[in-house]
């Protein structure tokens, strides 16, 4: 092997993880790029109320939710890069048509088409780090993986206030049109085919359906609930039902030779408590996020722009914390220890807010340190989640692993959004209290969440990785055996 033959390893190896990451970037970026749109959505469509405009956010997190677990199985049936190659086409085709959208139901259904676009990516790009790179890399390839998700999802409301500012809310979507373009020239050059691996069953329609149905119905229920009364039939029906649906589809998956659901990984303990810790963390995420966006809008008056700029040092911080943990996780007692370290940082922050909230602006005494305080917490608690959950299952379901386990934080996120509506309408509607207070309802929900998910993990979360997610040792090359006949020469 020629000296250059490494370089030229380490660079396909570079090319590929910067193309895959890419597809996650793009993928979590517009699930919070349009928190800063809200403010100019109600503008351009008055008549609509603040849960209404929520479902621009929420259409994308549903439809991002519950096909991420399919698109997971649906990857070993395609192919990861054809799968991923499909995401990107999606996503990117849909992003023009939110662009042109001419009314919010339009824009919300379009939404919804970027949301299935994206849950085809996520899964993809993370097998072909796992499974296209070197087997002792994978750690660091997860902690790639997850700076790219954590800094895309802290980074999106500013982007998106800087976009909304200069050009308007139709300009986070358009920004995606020439990435997009970019993505499948990058994966059509670089991405390795797979070899077939024969002929494989699609996952079950019906099983995909329901799961789909669970999430939307429940989410609905959750978001609507404060508008039609808890008591209604229109909302108990949507939770009923959510729920009806997602025990009928984890029981039709035990089952189906080709199951939506890999239902099988919920029997290993550190994968579901994995999950479980994922959903809840979504749902203080993607609220914290969005209401801070609000906060400083509202509270403090800055402008979309300035807003945006504001929430930056946080998004370079969970990306830096990401990264970081990828090497520091095993000097922590692994992904379990740096979940702990996020979310504790995380509740920290939160208890922070809640107290701490200031009618005033104050930048560099409150807001700056907060937000990358949070921002550490974002970036480890990501990056311990997702290596949790890869890293328990064996190389063969790496895609469905990471798309189950994307769907609980995308879910959670939806729930956290619908519950974030709720309480900012109850609490700007009752008609007392002090200006903050809607704020502080919000960060005080995130922080009770983010710790009901550190207390979990204090006491259930342990990993254990199969011996098949290991790294394989490389096999040193044998001599052969000397002959007979060579034996006799001797």
């Amino acid at each position: 092997m020629t000296t250059s033959e490494p370089a030229n390893k380490r660079r396909g190896y570079l090319a590929v993880t910067l193309t895959a990451s890419g597809g996650t970037f793009l993928a979590m970026l517009d699930s919070t790029v349009t928190n800063l749109a809200v403010p100019d959505l109600s503008r351009d469509f008055p008549t609509a109320s603040l849960p209404d405009l929520s479902w621009v956010i929420s259409a994308y997190a549903v439809m991002f939710a519950a096909l991420l677990v399919p698109a997971g199985r649906l990857s070993d049936v395609l192919g990861r890069r054809r799968l991923f190659l499909l995401g990107i086409g999606i996503f990117t085709a849909a992003s023009l048509l939110c662009g042109i959208a001419p009314n919010l139901p339009v824009l919300i259904v379009t939404r919804g088409l970027q949301g299935i676009g994206a849950a085809a990516m996520i899964p993809a790009s993370l097998a072909i780090l796992l499974l296209d790179g070197p087997a002792d890399q994978r750690v660091k390839s997860i902690g790639l993986w997850s700076a790219a998700s954590a800094f895309a999802a802290a980074v999106g409301p500013s982007v998106g206030g800087v976009l909304v500012d200069l050009f308007g809310w139709r300009s986070v979507f358009y920004v995606n049109l020439p990435f997009g373009i970019l993505l499948i020239f990058a994966a059509v050059r670089l991405l390795p085919r797979p070899a077939d691996s024969g002929k494989k069953q699609i996952p079950d329609p019906l099983g995909t359906l329901l799961v789909a149905l669970a999430v939307g119905a429940t989410t609905l229920g959750v978001t609507e609930g404060g508008s039609w009364g808890w008591w209604d039939a229109r909302t108990l029906a949507c939770l009923v039902g959510g729920a009806a649906g997602g025990v009928v589809a984890v029981l039709r998956s035990r089952k189906h030779p080709a199951p939506a659901l890999e239902a099988s990984l919920l029997g290993n303990r550190s994968f579901a408590v994995t999950n479980v810790v994922s959903l809840l963390y979504g749902m203080a995420q993607y609220p914290w996020l969005l209401v801070s966006v609000l906060y400083l809008t509202g509270s403090w008056q800055y402008s979309e722009l300035k807003a945006g700029f504001a929430m930056t040092p946080g998004a370079v911080a969970a990306s830096v914390a990401a990264l970081a943990m990828s090497r520091l996780a095993p000097r922590l007692g692994g992904p379990r220890g740096a979940t702990l370290a996020g979310l504790t940082a995380f509740v920290a922050c939160g208890l922070w807010m809640v107290f701490g909230l200031t009618e005033d602006p104050s930048f560099l005494a409150f807001w700056l340190p907060a937000g990358c305080l949070v921002g550490i917490g974002m970036g480890a608690s990501t990056m311990g989640t997702s290596a949790s959950a890869a890293l328990s299952a064996p190389p063969t379901r790496f895609a469905a692993a990471s798309g189950m386990n994307t769907t609980a934080r995308q879910f959670g996120g939806a729930l956290g959004i619908a519950a974030l509506a709720v309480i900012m309408q109850q609490s700007m509607g009752d008609g007392g209290g002090r200006g903050l207070d809607p704020y502080a309802h919000v960060f005080a929900f995130s922080t009770v969440v983010a710790g009901l998910a550190l207390v979990i993990s204090v006491f259930w979360l342990r990993v254990a990785v199969p011996p098949q997610a290991q790294a394989a040792p490389v096999a040193k090359p044998q001599t052969p055996s000397p002959t007979a006949e060579e034996r006799s020469r001797g």
